[in-house]
């Protein structure tokens, strides 16, 4: 009989004795493919009704598991291919199955579900021994589940981790919080040892993660209605970040306490308004020093402003780069100026010599889009489209640091340093990364 497996929805190989097998499922979820490295058999059946999202083979090899849009969880033989039961009569769940993971003895499986729960299985007896209730709003839908010795883990559709407890089916052990949209921006907070990463995301929200003292959430309270754009801690220890919804907001890193800045009242915020550039402004940095405010241009400039008091005063002077300006920032000591610009290029000038060009940088096969300086202020680190990180040597730029694909996924969108030796990277791919830089 003719058959054209047009797309797979969900595959697993599987060793046996050395000899890989494979099987596959298709949309309509009636047909399969698996072969087990001497032949292929291709069987018809009529078991699932919707899409088959997920199969996995037991540890032992014996049985694999697959789970559907259809809420139904079959079990078949791991080596004859022949259907041997289902879990939970006519429906496993009641919505659509996402995941299923196979304890280690493979006695026992968990399985996820849209309809916001996860199950743990006795094959056996083919019943559900325990069901994890993980909430009631719709990002509370279970997308993952991994059986991992002795932890059960979770995935919501908001991209939050759940340590299931078997004691607790409703309360979590513990709850690891990410970005669910793409990351924009970073920035690194430093507190009596401890630093502090703060992140921003497209969809307007900010996370806060600390490994050391074991935090990760996210802000509450009235945030940003749209994509956070750019984030740095100001010298009052607040969190100052701007958005495309038209509104900075500063949020004090000590009490969580959150005050919209709008329609021109600052709260006696320090505010620089210039009107009527002649230019487009892409991108700024002010000097260590509070003397400087450069501005990074469309027109391929970097345009230097003295600061007076309150007020910004424009110089008439003008650094040359090669193209319009993606990122730039002065080093930690303020010596140094660095710029990207879309056509690959990052410029260092010195800022003593009168802002002269220490030195060209090149390396990057895509356009950069964010940099930031190590705290020793000899180093700094580019990222940008093509995936990939730099970390150069102001003095040398044949010294360089290369990590390829730091995010496979998406291109890097943010770095930040929490030491001279550990680097902070984000990404579209809405994941954070921390790297230990060695030179």
């Amino acid at each position: 009989m003719p058959y054209e497996l047009k797309r797979v929805f969900a595959s697993l190989p599987q060793m046996e004795r050395g000899v890989a097998k494979v099987i596959g499922g298709d949309p309509k979820g009636n047909n399969f493919l698996y072969t087990n490295g001497k032949c292929v058999i291709i069987r018809n059946i009529e078991d699932h009704s919707q899409f088959v999202n997920c199969i996995r083979f037991s540890p032992d090899g014996s049985r694999f598991a697959t789970a559907g849009a259809d809420g139904q969880i079959f079990l078949y033989d791991g080596t004859t291919g022949e259907l041997v039961g289902s879990l939970g009569g006519e429906k496993a769940h009641k919505g659509g199955i996402y995941a299923v993971s196979w304890s280690p003895d493979s006695s026992q499986l968990i399985s996820a579900s849209g309809d916001k729960t996860v199950k743990l299985w006795d094959v056996g007896a083919a019943t559900a021994v325990t069901t994890f209730n993980l909430g009631s709003d719709v990002t509370d839908q279970q997308l993952g589940c991994l059986w991992q010795k002795d932890h059960l883990l979770s995935i919501s559709l908001s991209g939050y981790i759940n340590y299931l407890d078997k004691n607790n089916p409703n309360r979590p052990i513990r709850t690891v919080k990410g970005h669910s949209k793409s990351i924009q921006c970073v920035t690194v907070h430093k507190n009596e040892g401890q630093a502090y990463i703060y992140s921003g995301s497209h969809d307007g929200h900010i996370n806060i993660l600390s490994a050391l003292a074991n935090l990760n959430d996210c802000f509450s309270g009235k945030g940003h209605s749209n994509q956070v754009s750019k984030m740095v801690v100001d010298d009052a220890n607040e969190l100052v970040t701007c958005s495309m919804d038209d509104t900075l907001r500063y949020t004090s890193c000590w009490l969580i306490f959150v005050y919209l800045c709008n329609n021109g009242n600052f709260d006696k915020k320090k505010i620089f308004t210039l009107d009527n550039l002649g230019y487009e402004a892409e991108v700024g940095s002010i000097h260590p020093g509070g003397t400087t405010a450069a501005v990074g241009g469309a027109d391929g400039k970097v345009h230097l402003y003295s600061i007076q008091g309150n007020t910004l005063k424009d110089e008439g002077k003008s650094l040359e780069v090669k193209g319009p300006i993606t990122d730039m920032a002065y080093s930690s000591d303020g010596a140094y100026l660095a710029a990207i610009d879309d056509k690959k290029v990052i410029t260092v000038f010195n800022v003593a010599d009168g802002y002269s060009v220490k030195n060209e940088f090149y390396g990057h096969h895509a356009k950069p889009v964010t940099l930031a300086w190590s705290p020793d202020s000899e180093h700094f680190a580019t990222g940008g489209m093509d995936m990939m990180v730099y970390v150069w040597t102001v003095s040398d730029p044949d010294q360089r640091l290369k990590i390829p694909d730091a995010h496979r996924l998406h291109h890097v969108s943010g770095l930040a340093w929490i030491d001279a030796h550990t680097l902070v990277t984000t990404s579209h791919d809405a994941s954070i990364k921390q790297w230990t830089i060695t030179y």
